[in-house]
């Protein structure tokens, strides 16, 4: 930047301004200078690792232990600096110390003979293992991630090096210091910790943390507490996000799944939401009927006593009935949704038990509906009104789900471009010939496509949890909050529909049909990836798409590397429903310096046995594609951002040497 004396231009009076507020972080010429060259050093560090995970539905076990594990990176770290050295049970010992430090100390304590030579191996292992994974951190960023209690510590112990031989008795004591004053078991915790926190740089969670499983307020604490992470929104989240919002259709829809599969706890125990005026009601309207349609299913190791599942299933039947009834009223306000199509119970014939589909005539496999007015099938009656408010006040109400989805709003989006990778959960809504459908949105009938598309919904999702005085575009933001879990052309569910009233109430597998959207038959397309990469603003030749939601079915053969590497599909199953379908139990996706690394893996029995027998996850690595030259920072969306401060500095130097602007 070189100015001349009449520089008066409005362009030039902004930079100036600008610069002049710059000038308050930094006021001399030393300052920036010292700036400059710190984030000059930081462009030429190796990349952070990227870690991502999609379709936890509720998994914590094993969510948790991926986490603990990196999908396998702290092996990886241990053999590079132990592998000629350790045994593989020593190796296997060390990492499972790191995962589960807590618990893995109460037993070494009962199994160590010489607890202080043991102490006096490990942490010296420890601090070799730590330093290989903070290596490619500024010390800076070490240092903010090093626990308070033994920060000092610590940084001396990571950071001597081999010429500091006469500095080994300092070290040594140091270590023998900790031991002697019993502060090794807190020590080692410390330092367990800090090397999970550094091999993983930033997480990617690619939608689905909710449904299933039993522990998605588990999943969501422990993503509200890491150090760097980001959410793109799956159908299962943004359906919890609406029943925090106060969208009645969203609260009976999000209890009636964890009714389904007998997963009520994390309702009621995870989030104190009182379900207790839902059991009064289905015990009083369903005391004759066993609704033996509505039997929970138990995936998840469930327990239950047999009056447990007659009442589960009580519940679950009417809580859905009111769910048919609630999205009836939805569909029927927003003709623009064109669902039409799910205006099921006005088609039942109530006197002979049977349904009227496409001009077909299905016998149902339930024919008690003691709420349902045959003259008005969508109204709820006093009871179910009153029932509704209660839970409605429930969900709003509860502390903790409003502030994990608070957190989904603050770290979520829609989809997310991130170091030349696009993030989405389910598909972009294409025509059969591959360009992108036009949707409608809103009253005024304006069409959105692509990414204005998924901007657009986004707004619109927002202003249904956060918007206040608009009452009417609250309700709408709910109500497209709603159509994102079951829409015909929401890009998070991306099928012509859900058959949920087919599949409890007729027997016909026909109509358990749901047409998946184009994208899915076109994905494997290089041509259509390039015209995504394009609309999103991404560079066709280098950038990859990473998807969730549909389960690849490896044991069928199916593969998650679709498009010539284009695109990667990562749900493999987490969730314990999927894997007798898929035959593993997830994929996980690492992105370091060296390239993209596809980790699949098998079950996880339990923590216990993970802690107990040392059985880490058994998982594969593929690698997929393996940089020419390691990636640095500056190849990065961060390194890009720390260029313009680089030249926004060197611009302050600038003007500090031609006297536009005083050093302070």
């Amino acid at each position: 930047m070189n100015y001349s004396i009449d520089d008066s231009t409005k362009e030039f009076e902004d930079e100036l301004r600008y610069l002049k507020l710059l000038s308050k972080q930094f006021p001399t010429i030393a300052s920036a200078s010292t700036e400059i060259i710190n984030l000059q050093a930081i462009l030429n560090l190796p990349k952070g690792t990227e870690h991502f995970l999609s379709d936890i539905h509720g998994e914590c076990e094993s969510f948790k232990h991926v986490l603990k594990n990196g999908s396998g990176n702290i092996k990886r770290k241990i053999k590079e600096v132990y592998g000629d050295t350790l045994s593989e049970n020593e190796i296997k010992s060390l990492a499972t110390l790191i995962y589960y430090p807590e618990q893995k100390l109460e037993i070494i304590h009962k199994q160590e003979e010489n607890i202080e030579e043991w102490f006096r191996i490990t942490i010296y292992r420890l601090i070799e293992v730590s330093r290989k994974a903070a290596f490619k951190y500024t010390r800076m960023k070490v240092r903010k991630a090093l626990p308070k209690e033994f920060a000092y510590i610590i940084e001396e112990l990571m950071h001597r090096g081999p010429e500091e031989i006469d500095k080994e008795e300092y070290y040594s004591e140091i270590i023998k210091t900790i031991i002697k004053i019993e502060r090794a078991d807190e020590f080692i915790i410390a330092m367990s910790k800090l090397i999970q926190r550094l091999v993983i740089d930033r997480l990617h969670i690619v939608g689905d943390i909710f449904d299933r499983g039993p522990g998605a307020d588990i999943v969501m604490e422990t993503i509200t507490n890491y150090h760097s992470v980001d959410i793109q929104w799956g159908n299962h989240d943004i359906l919890w996000m609406g029943a925090a919002a106060g969208s009645e259709a969203c609260i009976a829809t999000v209890i009636r799944i964890c009714a389904r599969y007998a997963n009520l706890d994390t309702i009621e125990d995870g989030y104190g939401i009182n379900i207790l005026p839902l059991a009064t009601f289905a015990l009083e309207t369903y005391s004759n009927d066993d609704c033996v349609a509505f039997k929970p299913k138990m995936e998840n190791d469930i327990i239950c006593s047999e009056n447990d599942i007659k009442l589960i299933s009580k519940m679950h039947k009417a809580i859905s009935i009111i769910q048919f009834k609630l999205e009836g009223k939805i569909i029927k306000r927003r003709p623009h949704f064109c669902m039409d199509d799910r205006l099921l119970l006005n088609k039942i014939n109530y006197e002979d038990g049977t349904i009227n589909l496409d001009g077909k005539t299905y016998e149902l496999i339930d024919k008690n509906f003691p709420t349902i007015n045959p003259q008005n099938p969508y109204e709820l009656n006093n009871e179910e009104k009153e029932l509704i408010d209660k839970l409605k006040s429930s969900f709003l109400n509860s502390e903790k789900l409003q502030k994990h989805v608070r957190f989904l709003f603050s770290n979520g989006s829609m989809y997310l471009k991130f170091n030349s990778n696009l993030l989405y959960h389910g598909c972009i809504p294409v025509n059969e010939d591959g360009s992108f459908k036009k949707v409608k949105i809103g009253s005024s009938g304006k069409s959105y496509s692509g990414k204005s598309y998924f901007d657009r919904l986004e707004i619109l999702v927002r202003e249904g949890y956060f918007h206040k005085s608009n009452l009417e575009a609250k309700l709408y933001g709910m109500d497209l909050t709603w159509y994102l879990w079951t829409g015909p052309d929401s890009p998070l569910f991306g099928k012509d529909k859900m058959t949920t009233f087919e599949r409890y109430f007729i027997d016909d597998k026909e109509t358990h049909v749901e047409k998946k959207n184009p994208y899915f038959k076109l994905e494997d397309s290089e041509k259509m990836c390039k015209i995504i990469f394009e609309e999103f603003g991404l560079n066709p030749d280098t950038s990859h798409i990473i998807n969730g939601h549909v389960p690849v079915k490896s044991k069928k053969g199916e593969s998650p590397i679709r498009a010539n590497g284009k695109l990667i599909v990562i749900d493999g199953g987490f969730s314990r429903a999927y894997q007798s379908t898929t035959g593993i139990a997830g994929y996980t996706l690492i992105y370091n310096s060296y390239g993209l690394l596809l980790v699949s893996h098998d079950p996880f029995e339990s923590t216990q046995v993970a802690i107990e027998e040392e059985k880490d996850i058994h998982s594969t690595t593929m690698v997929l594609e393996k940089e020419v030259e390691r990636k640095r920072v500056r190849d990065t969306d961060d390194g890009e951002k720390l260029i313009h401060q680089i030249k926004d500095l060197e611009m302050l130097l600038d003007a500090y040497r031609s006297g536009f602007i005083k050093e302070q």
